[in-house]
């Protein structure tokens, strides 16, 4: 079982967090990656060497997400088959909460989350940056989860090629992990850890307002771009049945007119190479193909949503509903089916680069130790 720390200009914690987890499990193969720390910190990455981790060094800072995805970009070259458990590196996962998860994931074969409890003595941005993003994960995905922001997740060995596919350099990486996880109906279990926050959580580099932009760019893009297609979809079908008198007519009208503008900004700000999906490819061959099948994909959702559009406004104005309200009603009804089906249909994802450092990888793989379980190497630079 490999144990994945990030680390970006760590204290003394992240060695007597290995230390702490080789002593309980001789079998554990922790798994560090500094991500630009810089030559302040050697000796605390000296320590954890000692300790008996792997040190993945990243030349300067490029954030958790991409760390993340170099060490299971490591450990699926140089361990496949193990499972991998992430934990932080400043304190706020004790080795036994470690544990409690990796075996939590060796029984289900889940995607298994290491959930705080947001009560008592909580710093108000974790508080709210957790309320916050619950929120949202749930209206946008379905998917229940108490602690969104937990950096001690585990993973089978059979989803690293999975979470390699999934863009994200950043804190927004982990929730982007959440969202495509329920939207591709990957199992995601939850179990209560300790909640410690060390000095006020003075250690984190979460930067509340820049990092929650981050997280949470994608779900507000994706709600101010529905928002402003069913304005334009209401307005358009109060003119169209204003001026023709007829109710499927202006249902189809204005379903063609703010679906395209929907697809458009969808593809343009939601769905795009910083988001969920995966950049177009070069060729403008494969950009057609690329755009015609999604243009297609999303014109039978459409014909589907409008269709079920003009159902529930027969059903509701016939129940003497005044024409607007049931609009609004019915296009409530059928968003969140809506944006589930764009996310994992008509927008479908394709394989996404994890960069330069997850592919450097295979300058790390230098066979384990006699035992065959800790490896001995000291280390290796990774890519650009």
């Amino acid at each position: 079982m490999i144990v994945l720390i990030p680390a970006y200009e760590p204290d003394a914690r992240l060695p007597a967090l290995v230390t702490a987890l080789v002593e309980a499990r001789p079998d554990v193969i922790p798994v560090v990656v500094d991500d630009g720390s810089g030559p302040g910190r050697t000796a605390t990455f000296d320590a954890t060497r000692a300790a008996g981790a792997v040190v993945l060094t990243h030349p300067r800072n490029l954030g958790k997400g991409r760390a993340l995805r170099t060490g299971i970009a490591y450990a699926g070259a140089a361990h496949p088959g193990e499972d991998v458990v992430c934990a932080d590196s400043d304190g706020q996962h004790t080795a036994v909460d470690v544990l409690r998860v990796a075996d939590h994931v060796r029984r289900t074969g889940s995607m298994v989350l290491g959930g705080r409890r947001f009560d008592g003595d909580v710093p108000l941005r974790s508080r709210f940056g957790n309320a916050v993003s619950r929120g949202l994960l749930r209206r946008a995905s379905g998917g229940h989860v108490h602690d969104t922001q937990t950096g001690l997740r585990g993973y089978p060995a059979g989803s690293l090629a999975w979470l390699l596919d999934v863009p994200g350099d950043r804190f927004e990486y982990e929730l982007r992990v959440l969202l495509r996880a329920h939207a591709d109906g990957r199992r995601v279990e939850e179990i209560p850890i300790q909640t410690l926050y060390l000095e006020g959580n003075a250690s984190s580099h979460f930067r509340p307002m820049a990092d929650s932009w981050r997280v949470l760019a994608p779900l507000i893009l994706h709600a101010l771009v529905a928002i402003g297609s069913f304005v334009l979809d209401l307005i358009a079908l109060w003119a169209l049945v204003a001026v023709t008198g007829e109710l499927l007519f202006g249902v189809i009208g204005a379903r063609l007119i703010s679906g395209t503008v929907n697809f458009l900004a969808n593809r343009r700000l939601v769905h795009t190479g910083r988001g969920p999906a995966a950049p177009l490819p070069a060729e403008s061959g494969a950009k057609r193909r690329l755009l015609l099948g999604e243009a297609l994909r999303y014109t039978a959702l459409a014909s589907l949503v409008a269709l079920g559009d003009v159902v529930l406004l027969e059903a509701l104005t016939t129940a003497g509903i005044p024409l607007l309200l049931a609009k609004i009603g019915a296009g409530a009804a059928l968003f969140v089916a809506g944006f589930a089906v764009q996310r994992t249909l008509v927008f479908r994802r394709h394989a996404v680069d994890p960069g330069p450092v997850p592919a450097a990888v295979d300058a790390a793989t230098a066979p384990p130790a006699a035992s065959g379980r800790r490896p001995t190497s000291p280390g290796f630079m990774a890519g650009p």
